[in-house]
């Protein structure tokens, strides 16, 4: 039987919505080792990051951390009229925030907040599955498949950094075209390459 990707995006989600609180909390602090060590992240000064939703792996410790060390972060707003697109705003603790169309949490937009996706050092992808080709399968949305072409076409500008929990992980996904696969996705246990 051949599984659909909508398919495996709810056998994924279930299975990390399954997880306790008291893994997610241990497994976002792992993550956060993990991402630290990265060489591309000790010299990085702008990094984009997301807010966890839907079981994903806690980044709050990552993006503390990173504060902690002078860094900035960034999250995605979506776009208010490029369709499937996403915009980057500055987040600090005192970033004023609202809910957007998915009911997730982004900063309230402000034209003065934002950094233009190319001026980023990593972006942070938030993923449903991957597997060991390094292909990621996100919500369906598209978003960071378009935020990330220019870099799949040239290599050049922001790194991408896709972030999961370890059972997130599957053999072989069903991908599609315009799937941009990943150089690098990190796990509380490990660092997958390709």
């Amino acid at each position: 039987m051949k599984f659909s990707r909508q398919d495996f995006r709810q056998s994924i989600r279930q299975r990390r919505n399954q997880l306790s609180e008291g893994f997610q909390h241990q497994a976002g602090r792992d993550l956060c080792q993990q991402f630290l060590s990265l060489p591309e992240v000790k010299p990085a000064q702008h990094i984009a990051l997301y807010l966890s939703a839907d079981g994903e792996v806690d980044t709050m410790p990552l993006i503390e951390e990173l504060w902690r060390s002078g860094k900035h972060v960034y999250l995605p707003v979506i776009h208010p009229f490029s369709k499937g697109h996403l915009l980057f705003l500055h987040y600090t603790k005192h970033s004023p925030m609202v809910l957007n169309k998915y009911q997730i949490a982004e900063p309230k937009l402000d034209q003065t907040q934002i950094i233009p996706a190319q001026s980023l050092d990593v972006i942070c992808t938030p993923l449903v599955g991957f597997d060991s080709a390094g292909h990621r399968l996100g919500m369906g949305g598209g978003y960071y498949d378009r935020t990330l072409a220019p870099w799949f076409k040239t290599g050049q500008g922001p790194k991408p950094i896709g972030l999961a929990h370890d059972c997130q992980h599957v053999d072989a996904l069903p991908i599609e075209s315009w799937d941009i696969p990943l150089p690098k996705i990190v796990t509380p246990t490990k660092v997958w390459q390709w």
